[in-house]
């Protein structure tokens, strides 16, 4: 395997990328002018190829932990990475995706079903029942009293959202809503009607099923 100084010029990943356009490169090209360098003792190409093989064994639970177990990458370059992963995520989310039942928003959530702690999670929706934004606002055990509603509402006023889905993940596996989720639940609709803004449903889900508080009638 060459490395990028044995290349030559056009087989570079920046001057590929100049000469045939984005799409010519492989996985690990791209990654390799993200990251612009190496590490010392292994050039960047050889870096790329290893974080690519990292994030195709669990891309949907990188962290930042995990890619900086890869022998020279350090925290900016990792940083790098998870923020681009990151930045791609919210655009791909905002691709006109329309809600049409809690099926539809539960696979909206799967990045977050074998998440360890809690993850309390807002969606805003557009008047057409399209997704505009998703956003974790809370991580941790659910609390009225940690729950703001400023917290779940300032996101959504800012995208001018018609409305809005709340859902939080069970890493127990348990399902049922517990007094607490129909607390905040309650308190959320009564803060999104003062703000003329729909509460569409909440979800509560595991890594293998979801449960609809609008479809058990606790909405």
């Amino acid at each position: 395997m060459k490395t990028i100084s044995e290349l030559n010029s056009i087989d570079k990943p920046r001057e590929k990328l100049t000469k045939k356009g984005v799409k010519s490169l492989k996985d690990f090209e791209l990654l390799a002018v993200l990251l612009g360098s190496g590490t010392k003792g292994k050039d960047v190409l050889k870096l790329s190829r290893e974080i690519i093989g990292l994030l195709e064994d669990d891309f949907e639970n990188i962290t930042l932990d995990k890619l900086m177990s890869i022998h020279g990458l350090g925290q900016a370059k990792a940083s790098q990475i998870l923020s681009a992963i990151e930045l791609s995520r919210r655009y791909l989310i905002k691709q006109n995706k329309k809600i049409r039942s809690a099926e539809d928003i539960y696979d909206e959530l799967q990045e977050y079903k074998n998440k360890k702690q809690e993850y309390f999670i807002v969606i805003t929706i557009d008047g057409a029942s399209h997704i505009i934004d998703k956003r974790v606002v809370f991580i941790g055990t659910l609390n009225r009293s940690l729950i703001h509603p400023r917290e779940i509402f300032a996101d959504a006023l800012t995208d001018r959202a018609a409305a809005i889905i709340i859902a939080h993940n069970h890493p127990s596996g348990q399902l049922e809503a517990s007094h607490e989720d129909i607390t905040v639940t309650k308190r959320v609709k009564e803060s999104a009607e003062l703000l003329g803004i729909d509460l569409i449903d909440h979800i509560v889900f595991t890594n293998t099923k979801y449960l609809s508080l609008r479809d058990e009638g606790l909405l």
